[in-house]
């Protein structure tokens, strides 16, 4: 047994500390297989265990960080051999399991995914959580039929991690996609670049509205929440959907029942913690088939494990665009 560097949260009487620390191999979690981690990526939840702004984390110390790729060093689990590269997405990872902000994770196999061929490991992270979970959302709206056919998709919360991803994604496929943001001035030109064909102020969504306004789009992939989230409802369009993915702006939902019964819209969550596991391979291979590495690299910013710490309150503050991918080693 060795060490390994980590960021580790300690809570104590005066609130939780953070540091990157030296950790005993032998302070691991149970689990069938041994990662040596290579990349991780910082996500808005996070943001939330790094600064303790909401409760994310359920146990301590506590390595944060709920996802990686890496190499598989020991493993008991048939599905998983030494040398394997692979990528792990939830699961309570930073949350209730050493998560991913450190050099080696031991969990278990049925917890990992095979890292697609043609993605490299720290491009596997530049998507992450986030950018799974806005494939999730499109994958939802695509089962309720949707297409662009149907009419514009709204990304909101579009310039950070989900909505990069998302408008990426729907740009690709075909939609009109219009991008809501509340640094729309600032944005628009990288969002376009991704492929929004309209940049919209969040401020359009951002105030309470009525339960039904102008019918605007057919879809919706949704970071926000909270009053952006009752608005995009208010104007989907007839037999409509919106997929809801985050609380950025709140987690309450302050809508009517009007656009469920007067226009058929649907609302669907997305949970991509313990999304079964036929789910994420389906969602990792529309990522490795349709997502624009061009694109991913448009919005992917890489910083050292040791600068992760400090850019936990710069997410939550909104101050960061896209994607970011933590080195480990």
């Amino acid at each position: 047994m060795g060490t390994f560097k980590a960021v580790v949260i300690e809570k104590g009487d005066g609130g939780q500390r953070v540091a990157l620390k030296d950790v005993d191999e032998s302070e691991l979690m149970d689990g069938d297989v041994t990662v040596r981690v290579t990349h991780s990526t910082l996500n808005y939840k996070d943001g939330l265990a790094l600064t303790g702004k909401s409760p994310v984390v359920r146990r301590w110390p506590m390595i944060p960080g709920i996802d990686f790729a890496g190499v598989v060093e020991a493993s008991s689990h048939p599905s998983w051999k030494p040398g394997d590269a692979v990528v792990l997405n939830g699961w309570g990872t930073g949350e209730t399991h050493l998560g991913a902000y450190a050099e080696k994770s031991r969990v278990k196999g049925d917890w990992l995914v095979a890292l697609p061929a043609n993605f490299t490991p720290d491009q596997a992270m530049a998507i992450g959580t986030a950018g799974y979970t806005a494939m999730l959302a499109l994958l939802a709206l695509e089962r309720h039929g949707l297409t662009p056919e149907s009419g514009p998709a709204l990304v909101t919360g579009a310039a950070g991690g989900v909505g990069s991803v998302a408008v990426s994604l729907l740009a690709k496929a075909g939609w009109h996609v219009i991008a809501s943001t509340g640094r729309a001035e600032d944005e628009a030109e990288y969002l376009r670049g991704l492929g929004a064909a309209e940049v919209i102020d969040r401020a359009e969504l951002g105030t309470p509205g009525k339960p039904l306004g102008k019918e605007r789009w057919a879809a919706t992939i949704d970071a926000v929440g909270s009053t952006t989230l009752a608005n995009a409802l208010a104007m989907t369009r007839y037999g409509g959907a919106v997929a809801a993915c985050g609380l950025a702006g709140g987690m309450d939902l302050p809508t009517s029942v009007a656009p469920f019964i007067l226009r058929g819209v649907a609302l669907y969550g997305i949970e991509s913690v313990m999304a079964p596991l036929a789910l994420r391979r389906e969602a990792w291979a529309r990522l490795a088939r349709d997502l624009d590495p061009a694109a991913l690299s448009a919005m992917t910013t890489t910083v050292p494990l040791a600068e992760v710490i400090a850019r936990g309150p710069e997410i939550l503050a909104g101050r960061t665009r896209g994607r970011t991918v933590v080195t480990i080693a």
